[in-house]
């Protein structure tokens, strides 16, 4: 497929701190694509610069064919940015603010959009507010219409859902699918895995690196072992005794459940291996099932081994 992105062993330092670390991945037009990762993990470096915001240091970006710093006038006008703090006027109305984007982008004769947009964001009834006086979840859907105003080819999101309610999230995840099928890419940074599954491609970062990049279901079923959900009392404790019991077993902490990761690959030795880690540990688990492995567990597993295993790759 056409490839909107490229980034190809991109490195960029910020004095003596790495942000980015050899990068490499590729998005292609049409798809909607995750960056995915906790806080200082590159994701907004990245956005930046792909934005043309930045330089690098090292490697090649190239967005939508171009050079974001060198061809950045070029790019503006087919790329929507959302910053973490997208700026509003808050004494300008819904309606004002969406003229303020067009006519910085030289859009003319925006009417006709800017009521498709207030239409799809379901923002036209409240088109006189005040910027300052709407929620936290209308003020991003505002940000995304004024960043679609000028009708942009791909729109870069920087946790876009962050600080949210979760009524809020999902119906911006419903805009953006709406938008995608319209032909727009999207790539999203977010430090939200269940948003990840959204995606058509992720990519996730750790400090600067990519420690696995593909489908997410791919990246479910390329986990080896077996994972047990494991119900216990006292799930704090349990994990304590689980990892003194046995430091190499790789365990997680769930809200109230464990998730557990045994090497077996038959389902009857790994859950007989399980009882005797359990029993071994002085557990005594409420309830015990078989799971498939969520992107969390993905990422944490690949975590655990970043240090020893290369820079992951774009699939060829």
């Amino acid at each position: 497929m056409p490839v909107a992105i490229h980034l190809d062993r991109v490195v960029k330092r910020y004095g003596a701190t790495t942000a980015l670390d050899g990068l490499s991945l590729q998005v292609a037009r049409g798809e909607m694509f995750g960056l995915i990762g906790p806080d200082g993990a590159g994701k907004t470096t990245t956005i930046r610069l792909l934005c043309g915001l930045l330089h690098a240091d090292a490697g090649t970006v190239r967005v939508l064919g171009l050079d974001p710093v060198r061809e950045h006038r070029a790019l503006t006008d087919r790329v929507g940015y959302l910053s973490q703090r997208f700026s509003l006027y808050g004494d300008l109305s819904i309606d004002e603010n969406i003229a303020f984007f067009a006519e910085i982008h030289g859009v003319g004769d925006y009417a006709r959009k800017r009521d498709r947009l207030l239409d799809m964001t379901q923002l036209t009834p409240f088109r006189t507010r005040p910027a300052a006086q709407l929620s936290g979840g209308m003020k991003q859907k505002l940000a995304l219409a004024c960043t679609l105003i000028h009708e942009p080819e791909l729109i870069l999101l920087d946790e876009p859902t962050t600080g949210v309610d979760p009524v809020s999230r999902r119906e911006f995840w419903k805009l953006l699918s709406e938008f995608l099928a319209t032909g727009i890419t999207i790539l999203m940074s977010t430090p939200y895995l269940d948003e990840a599954e959204r995606c058509a491609r992720v990519a996730l970062l750790h400090e600067g690196r990519v420690v696995a990049y593909d489908e997410p279901s791919r990246l479910r079923a390329s986990m080896d072992g077996t994972f047990f959900e494991v119900l216990a009392p006292h799930p704090s404790d349990a994990l304590a005794r689980l990892r003194g019991h046995a430091p190499g077993t790789r365990v997680q902490l769930f809200g109230e459940r464990l998730h557990v990761w045994m090497p077996e690959q038959d389902a009857r030795a790994a859950s007989a291996a399980l009882s005797a880690l359990t029993a071994g540990a002085g557990i005594h688990p409420h309830g015990v099932r078989a799971i498939t492995p969520s992107l969390e567990d993905v990422f944490i597993a690949r975590i655990a081994g970043a240090d020893e295993a290369p820079t992951a790759r774009p699939p060829s």
